[in-house]
């Protein structure tokens, strides 16, 4: 590190997120190469070498970069539609027309949503998408594309479905995937892109979609193929009511229970949402260190319910923030996931004492990295770690009479992003983009989104 370019982060306000919540009100940061080297209270040493910038950034608070635990990028074209449906009804009122999404649509999609995402003060995403169209192109080649162009850190949870239609599943029978075949292009998609180092800046996960999309077999030997391959594994788990009285009369036995019998608890597996858990589902995600991706403004917008996150974390459970498909989330941002996450759970048993700026900061950053299996390298502020971070600007209208940044940051309006490092790379400044052209992928989206709409219409 001592070779290493440095560059001098002073005078801000730092929220570490490390095991003790260390804070300082007036402090720095040092970043060497793609490597945080250093920080602390008070002014940065006057004598480093190698120094090639410093910022002043009296005024801001500085974070770790959020993570997003989980998204589908491909719904940034269908955004707007069936906006008073829940999730049954809102799947079959968009399925036929996300089944006809192709690669140029799907690379459009997740420039979109990582834009979207990046200015917004998220260093860490990940894409669930497991619609493969026959025919369609190379779809996780395109998103995994746009996540090195963003210079977004990412992980790719290649999904999957073979339950359609005939089989009683949701999707239409032409946008599934065979056993064997999603079996074979999940195995290939990890061994051409999957990185295990410890600056990896692009991970893959095996990725079924649903108890109501995928086989018995497909998540059984999903869950063999991930730990073969040493990945993680990720799917949706307890999300409404509806699920759970599919999966008792399907299966006899309620998602957890279901989830278990085929392999799928474990400190390497995290499900979204998981809103209907009682004690004894959250017993068992305790004990096995399973992971939950809590996307609480998806849930508000698909009438899921309010997931016992207070429960979870007293529990011992992982949790995260995710963003979830832009059809159920348009906003398409994590930040706001921080003040309603807090918002949201605080309508729930445990009120005023459900989540507050602190915990809730925690679950967007280092809750987000425990989920994704990388708490080592990312997610807090400390020597050694991976300099992803984030400078937010809270000296404006909008925050500057708030005394503390956390509470400004979590429950105030968005902060506005003056810079957010990626690996030790700036990719954000003054909330624009540095790495790709924003009103070029405004127009692009726009134009693949009336492409795939004519499509679906049949025009």
């Amino acid at each position: 590190m001592a070779a290493a370019q440095r560059i001098v982060i002073d005078h801000c306000a730092i929220a570490t997120v490390d095991a003790r919540d260390t804070e300082y009100a007036r402090g720095h940061l040092v970043l060497a190469g793609n490597r945080i080297e250093s920080l602390g209270a008070g002014p940065a040493p006057e004598d480093l070498e190698n120094v090639v910038r410093r910022i002043d950034a009296t005024g801001h608070l500085v974070t770790p970069g959020l993570v997003n635990t989980h998204h589908h990028f491909y719904q940034w074209i269908t955004r707007g539609l069936a906006t008073d449906h829940n999730l049954f009804d809102w799947l079959v009122a968009l399925y036929p027309t996300w089944a006809r999404v192709d690669e140029p649509m799907v690379r459009a999609a997740a420039r979109g949503s990582l834009a979207m995402m990046a200015r917004g003060g998220v260093t860490t995403a990940m894409d669930h998408h497991y619609v493969f169209p026959r025919g369609s192109g190379d779809l996780s080649g395109a998103v995994i594309a746009a996540a090195h162009e963003m210079g977004v850190r990412f992980t790719l949870a290649r999904g999957s479905m073979d339950r359609g239609e005939k089989d009683g599943g949701l999707p239409p029978d032409f946008a599934v995937e065979t056993l064997d075949g999603a079996l074979a292009a999940t195995e290939e998609t990890v061994r051409r892109h999957h990185d295990a180092s410890f600056d990896a800046m692009t991970q893959v996960a095996v990725a079924p979609c649903s108890p109501f999309s995928v086989s018995t077999d497909l998540l059984r030997r999903g869950a063999e193929l991930a730990r073969r391959l040493g990945v993680r594994l990720h799917t949706h788990g307890s999300e409404t009511v509806e699920e759970e009285k599919f999966c008792h009369e399907l299966f006899g036995m309620g998602p957890t229970d279901y989830f278990e019998s085929t392999g799928w608890l474990g400190e390497d597996v995290w499900m979204a949402h998981c809103v209907h858990m009682n004690d004894s589902d959250i017993a068992a995600f305790a004990r096995t260190r399973t992971g939950v991706a809590h996307c609480p403004s998806s849930n508000a917008r698909l009438a899921a319910g309010i997931a016992r996150v207070p429960d979870m974390l007293a529990a011992g459970v992982p949790v995260g923030l995710g963003v979830d498909g832009t059809a159920s989330n348009e906003s398409g941002e994590l930040h706001t996931e921080l003040r309603n996450a807090l918002l949201v759970n605080r309508l729930g048993a445990h009120r005023e004492r459900a989540l507050d700026a602190r915990r809730a900061l925690r679950l967007g950053t280092y809750g987000g990295a425990q989920v994704l299996g990388r708490a080592r390298e990312i997610g807090s502020l400390e020597p050694g770690k991976l300099a992803d971070l984030v400078l937010w600007r809270m000296d404006t209208l909008a925050h500057a009479s708030i005394a503390d940044p956390v509470a400004a940051l979590v429950l105030g309006a968005a902060a506005p992003v003056t810079a957010s490092f990626v690996n030790g790379r700036q990719i954000v400044e003054h909330g624009r983009l540095l790495t790709a052209d924003e009103d070029a992928i405004a127009r692009e989206t726009r134009s693949e989104a009336r492409r795939l709409a004519r499509i679906a219409a049949g025009d």
